[in-house]
């Protein structure tokens, strides 16, 4: 499993428990590595308007019903 004894956000906890890796949300969503790596490890990290929006169409060709609340308290 991904992320064993790490401290994960609950994006992170999302992709894990799918066994989705970091790098395949970099390629579906088109941001950075260092920018999915921020938003899967880092609570405080917030995504913009538009990373948010990138993500969650990458994230919904896997669940369709995902809304950014599941993620983030905005």
């Amino acid at each position: 499993m991904f992320g064993l004894g790490k401290r994960r956000t609950r994006l992170g906890k999302w992709i894990d428990k799918r066994n989705i890796n970091q790098e395949w949300l970099v390629r579906k969503s088109g941001l950075g590595r260092s920018t999915i790596g921020d938003l899967v490890n880092n609570s405080e990290r917030l995504p913009t308007q538009r990373t948010m929006k990138k993500i969650l169409q990458a994230l919904r060709r896997i669940d369709p019903n995902i809304k950014s609340e599941d993620f983030w308290d905005i």
